[in-house]
């Protein structure tokens, strides 16, 4: 590993997140992707830490969880050294929501409950789902009351956007909804769902809803953290408790060990080289196989990883193909092996990674927009597989 300076936090600026009965340091969340923030991919982030943080499952929907949907089951298995266990629901039904909350609580599933409301996919939208859903705000509290009635004593948090549009922002009658109904923390993307991911993140948004919101309820904020430096810059900026690092950690599972250091005062944090990074994909790559009960499975899923572990090195266009076609644990090592091995890592692959769009409008069932208090309730499709916030 080669070291690079950068600026860190003095040991006393920052406190741990508390979030219900949970202390936790540094105060930094792993946000649910689909697809992506499996049990393996938790267990890469949580070793670079030390098992420091807060790391968050992929979205759970919560109609499919009551009905005990198999492939729901297997994504809310937790390995045994998560702790605390983290799993992000999403509903449109207060009392399908309640249901799932009410199971994960009886049935010790889990030690703290998020809802996921930022979700700006259209086939979401379009049901009046994720993101779109905050601008009901009567829908929105009936949803958090029963989520938090029912969870018992695990805390329950919720995460969104800031609206649907810049015409129709939401978040802040959202966070205050959110208070009145005992959420436990607040997460806010600085993007509107018309953004999807493009543009620049609004961290000014993230402050004017650390205003608003009571001081004894953490604010975290969520958007464009690429590195550890991002997400200092981003709590000294807004005054938020918390950051939620989404597309900033694909490919990058060691931006959790940066992140411990420059909040624990360190001065230099790690920069793999390209063999540090072959070890990490031929890892995650194993336990991907051993999590799915089927190496070559295992491999295949982790093709999506490849073009984010492997940007900003010289690996050629033939051997990235190679690695993005690898159907076995021997393969992909093979293949790794073929590239120079001792690259530093190099300038400028801290960047965007994931998914950039932007500017796009948001499709939403007709006559939503007519009335942000009153409506029928989603139908039962707004409830999809796809996630994101």
């Amino acid at each position: 590993m080669t070291a690079t300076p950068a600026p860190t936090a003095t040991t006393d600026e920052f406190a741990p997140l508390t979030i219900g009965p949970m202390q936790v340091w540094p105060p930094v969340v792993l946000a649910p992707m689909a697809g992506i923030t499996n049990a393996p991919f938790r267990t890469l982030c949580r070793e670079q830490s030390g098992g420091k943080g807060l790391y968050v499952s992929e979205m759970i929907t919560t109609r499919a969880l009551v009905e005990r949907n198999a492939k729901t089951m297997q994504l809310i298995k937790f390995d045994a050294s998560e702790k605390p266990r983290s799993i992000q629901l999403y509903g449109v039904d207060p009392v399908t929501v309640g249901k799932a909350a009410r199971m994960i609580a009886d049935e010790n599933l889990a030690d703290h409950i998020d809802l996921n409301f930022g979700c700006p996919v259209p086939k979401v939208t379009r049901k009046g789902g994720g993101s779109a859903l905050p601008y009901k705000r009567n829908l929105l509290r009936e949803i958090l009351r029963e989520a938090v009635a029912n969870a018992g004593d695990l805390p329950v948090t919720m995460k969104m956007r800031k609206g649907i549009d810049d015409d129709h922002l939401t978040y802040l009658d959202a966070g205050r909804i959110g208070a009145e109904e005992g959420v436990a923390a607040i997460a806010l993307h600085g993007r509107t769902a018309a953004q999807h991911y493009g543009g620049t993140a609004d961290w000014s948004a993230i402050a004017r809803l650390r205003e608003s919101v009571p001081a004894h309820i953490p604010v975290l904020g969520n958007g464009d953290i690429w590195s550890a430096d991002d997400a200092v810059r981003m709590m000294r900026e807004t005054g938020c408790d918390g950051v939620v690092v989404g597309r900033g950690c694909l490919g990058r599972p060691w931006l959790f060990k940066d992140l411990v250091a420059i909040f624990e005062g360190e001065v230099d944090y790690a920069r793999p080289s390209f063999a540090d990074v072959s070890r990490a994909m031929v890892r995650h790559a194993q336990l991907l196989g051993e999590w799915l009960g089927d190496e070559a499975r295992g491999v295949i899923d982790f093709r999506k990883h490849v073009a984010w572990y492997t940007k900003g090195f010289s690996v050629g266009s033939e051997l990235r193909v190679k690695l993005a076609n690898s159907s076995s644990l021997a393969e992909l090592a093979e293949t790794l092996s073929l590239v120079e091995q001792s690259q530093l890592w190099p300038a400028g692959a801290d960047g965007p990674r994931g998914r950039t769009s932007g500017n796009n409008r948001v499709v939403l069932p007709e006559g939503w927009l007519d009335d942000p208090y009153d409506c029928a309730l989603p139908s039962v499709d707004a409830e999809s597989d796809t996630s994101g916030g």
